[in-house]
């Protein structure tokens, strides 16, 4: 298809605004039409934790970050408001906000690691909805982070509240109406978080009713619209809290980790969007709908039209690295920090040269539970294979390596489902390390692409802009001009060869060790109470 204009670096617009609400601030970046960043700008705001397994912001907050962000990235881009050609925006998923008619929210939200509604989830387990595909082919654990639970629980116990609600929407939806003025739900997690399937007819009434929330459809906007799609103009109010012009073109966006994908342009089947960080989170497309034990989805539509999403997760992944490094690496850290370098550096070289497999060491980094390929919430950390000829740098190197067995576990499990992964396009934190992405490869055995803006999540709602406000035809052409491949790295097949031992171990072991941690786990509990 034709691509419109962006064969030029610009210089005086039209530029693209990506709004990224995230867990801790509220992200602002500007984009010229071609992918280059001019400018970031963020503000942070705080999370409250009223009980055990609660977790809350306030709205007022995010408006307040939102303003701050938006005019602190305009003065430094340097730049009109006359040349932000188009606006798209992306959230966290299910963070729930109950609102009145006038858009302003009537309590706190409801965060998307909350899991006050364990209850309500815990009613589901065994219903047979044709939703339950999306989680595992009804293999895996409903979780209590997800839409219809949190309503079911406003509804029980808050009933006040919820009956005043005149909308019950998530986060990226609560934005859309603070923009546009418009109540839309996106297509992008009401598939992913709220089991709406347009293959079976849309919202699945069966499965609220069972989880307790069977009348919330009367809180939740009618229009469920597809990512990109031009939704509207900024309001006046907007415009002028954002020192932005009234009627600036503002697209459907969705959910933060799937703008990611966006932004790294794994967007058609054989693609995989690996974004690491604290956490891993991997989504791909399949172009015919595909479902089976071990991961989520697939999703109607949830990211492009026609086509089926599939997600696979590590909840805790980096989160580990850095728990070793500040517990055990003190002095490493000390040291790295005086020659103004990092203390992960100084422990990739030193762990470079041990063996595959780490001399017999194998660790579960479940530290906060596993989401794929077992879902589980009680798995914890194990550790096997210990002897006194091990140093830190092993146990170092043998997080990285049960990281990227995670990873591969989860794809076995796509594979058996008959969803095939060619390449993964690869963003965050561990990029930053050569060895392991390479080592990500080397498990899985499958190549990696990775891309020249590391802030794949912005540069994703700024794709989705330039669609809304008409720069492309699609999605796919928007992506295909602003996203830019910076490295291809290939699997060394040796290496995946003798891997795979340590992977079938890795696998092995949970299953070894699972019932003796429950009931540990669960012991623990009940002396806590």
């Amino acid at each position: 298809m034709t691509k419109k204009a962006v064969n030029f670096r610009y210089t005086h617009g039209p530029y693209l605004m990506g709004i990224d609400f995230g867990t801790e601030s509220c992200r602002v970046g500007i984009f010229d039409p071609v992918g280059s960043p001019l400018a970031f700008a963020a503000t942070p705001y705080k999370t409250t934790y009223p009980h055990p397994g609660w977790a809350e912001q306030d709205p007022e907050d995010w408006k307040q970050a939102l303003v701050a962000s938006t005019r602190k990235v305009m003065a430094r881009a340097g730049i009109e408001p006359p040349e932000i050609a188009g606006i798209s925006y992306d959230a966290t998923t299910m963070t729930v906000v109950p609102v009145d008619e006038n858009g302003d929210h009537l309590s706190n939200a409801i965060m998307w690691m909350d899991v006050r509604a364990t209850e309500q989830a815990a009613r589901v387990v065994e219903s047979q909805s044709p939703a339950t595909r999306y989680t595992g082919g009804g293999t895996l654990p409903p979780t209590a982070e997800w839409f219809p639970f949190k309503a079911a629980w406003l509804r029980e116990n808050e009933p006040e509240l919820y009956k005043k609600a005149y909308r019950l929407v998530d986060a990226p939806d609560w934005l859309t109406y603070q923009l546009t003025g418009r109540w839309t739900v996106n297509i992008n997690t009401a598939a992913h978080r709220a089991y709406y399937d347009r293959d079976n007819g849309g919202w699945p009434v069966d499965l609220y009713e069972e989880a307790g929330a069977g009348d919330v459809f009367d809180k939740i906007p009618e229009d469920v619209v597809d990512l990109g799609v031009h939704i509207g103009g900024l309001t006046k109010w907007a415009a002028e809290a954002l020192g932005l012009l009234p009627g600036t073109p503002v697209a459907q966006g969705g959910g933060d980790a799937w703008h990611g994908q966006i932004g790294l342009n794994a967007l058609s089947p054989g693609k995989m969007s690996l974004v690491t960080g604290s956490s891993h989170v991997m989504s791909g497309q399949a172009d015919q709908p595909v479902s089976g034990p071990g991961f989520f989805g697939g999703y109607t539509d949830g990211v492009v039209p026609g086509q089926y999403t599939v997600e696979a997760s590590l909840t805790s992944s980096g989160s580990v690295l850095k728990w070793f490094k500040d517990q055990f690496c003190q002095d490493i850290e000390k040291g790295a920090n005086e020659l103004g370098i990092s203390a992960y550096d100084v422990l990739n070289q030193r762990s470079r040269e041990i063996p595959i497999g780490c001399e017999g060491l194998i660790i579960n980094e479940y530290f906060q539970g596993n989401r794929t390929p077992w879902s589980d919430a009680k798995a914890r950390g194990v550790f096997t294979g210990l002897a006194l000829g091990h140093t830190r740098e092993h146990m170092y190197r043998a997080i990285q390596e049960a990281v990227c067995y995670g990873v591969e576990a989860s794809m076995r499990k796509l594979k058996e489902a008959g969803f095939e992964v060619e390449q993964f396009v690869a963003a965050g934190g561990a990029t930053k390390s050569r060895d392991w992405i390479q080592m990500h490869s080397d498990v899985t055995g499958i190549p990696i692409v990775m891309t020249e803006v590391g802030d794949a999540v912005t540069l994703g709602s700024c794709i989705l802009a330039a669609t809304g406000a008409g720069m492309y035809d699609s999605m796919q052409e928007a992506a295909d001009a602003m996203v830019h491949e910076r490295e291809h790295i290939e699997p060394n097949m040796a290496a995946h060869e003798e891997y795979k031992f340590y992977a079938d171990k890795y696998v092995e072991q949970y299953a070894l060790n699972q019932d003796h941690i429950h009931a540990v786990v669960d012991h623990v509990s009940a002396r806590r109470k």
